[in-house]
């Protein structure tokens, strides 16, 4: 997620065990998801050990090249090559967007890639930037909902359902330099284009270690089923103020097109109300290692990663699957 600026007139701003919840609240909660959520759309249960395999990999690519994945680098375009490679064995047709304006000099594409059933004048989109700052190799911000989504990507291939309306998903460019690879999307898009996306779903920091349950615009329509799952295993989500306008939903938001997303939050302070209600450390930051080098694997709630992978699969197949 890209830090929030003062600007006057743009307002942009461990281990695998480490969940939120008290540990017999969390059991209960994650009973509860298969209930009401998971069988009334049959969503399937999104594997959160793939989703670790998937940041694994982009920690190993990071590795190789000089520790981060900045839009600039090689490393943010082997992280696009590694996507596309597992859409592409799928069955995904996948288009590299170069960012021809408005980028950072140098920057790699964006990466869209659509499930190619369902009705084309309905599409919900489902993103993540790939990008990561300079300072660290960027598993929570943001290979978590990069890797999420990623997933989320190919368990919709393998389950192969029918299809009620069209499923975009897309992995930005340069986010952590402005947005700047949303923008350049959605300005690329003719108005017929735009008026045919139904909703934008962004995942940014969805693994956030001392983290909360946020989901952005949470009282609207487009956020409806994302709150319902999280609401299903108890976890009382909150409206995510600290992202507000620094994440690749505001570009859509901008022109228009309703948005939501999950988030676990960056650089705020928890309150003690929401340590009471999912545990963590009142006082301290959602995410401690928020744009800096300590942002690896060790960085990552799982269970945190796993609410929200499940989460964006309840929602694709209540939006769109038949």
């Amino acid at each position: 997620m890209r830090r929030r600026f003062a600007v006057a007139s743009f307002s942009l701003a461990v281990a695998l065990g480490c969940g939120t919840l008290p540990a017999a609240a969390a059991a209960a909660a994650d009973t509860a998801r298969s209930a009401p959520a998971a069988n009334a759309l049959a969503a399937p249960d999104v594997d959160v050990t793939k989703v670790r395999a998937h940041l694994s990999e982009l920690s190993a690519i990071a590795g190789r090249n000089g520790g981060n994945r900045r839009s600039t680098t090689q490393g943010y375009r082997d992280s696009v090559a590694y996507v596309k490679g597992k859409l592409q064995a799928a069955g995904y047709t996948v288009t590299e967007q170069p960012c021809t304006s408005g980028c950072t000099s140098g920057a790699g594409p964006n990466l869209i890639a659509e499930w190619p059933q369902g009705d084309a004048n309905n599409v919900y989109m489902f993103g993540a930037h790939l990008d990561g700052v300079s300072a660290g190799p960027g598993m929570n911000d943001n290979g978590s909902g990069s890797a999420a989504l990623l997933e989320n990507a190919l368990t919709l291939a393998q389950q192969n359902p029918a299809m009620r309306n069209r499923v975009r998903f897309a992995w930005w460019t340069d986010e952590e330099q402005g947005l700047n690879g949303s923008e350049f999307y959605v300005r690329s898009l003719s108005s017929t284009q735009r008026s045919r996306i139904r909703a934008y779903y962004n995942f940014d920091m969805v693994a956030s270690t001392n983290g909360g349950y946020f989901i952005n615009r949470i009282t609207t329509s487009a956020a409806a089923p994302m709150k319902a799952y999280w609401d299903s295993l108890g976890l009382q989500p909150e409206e995510n103020t600290e992202g507000a306008g620094r994440s690749d939903d505001y570009p859509f938001q901008q022109a228009g097109i309703p948005t939501s997303g999950y988030a676990m939050g960056a650089s705020a302070r928890k309150t003690s109300a929401q340590a009471a209600k999912w545990g963590g450390t009142a006082g301290s930051a959602y995410d401690p290692c928020y744009h800096r080098s300590c942002d690896t694997l060790t960085n990552i709630n799982t269970t945190g990663l796993n609410r929200a992978a499940d989460g964006i699969a309840h929602t694709l197949w209540q939006q769109a699957v038949s």
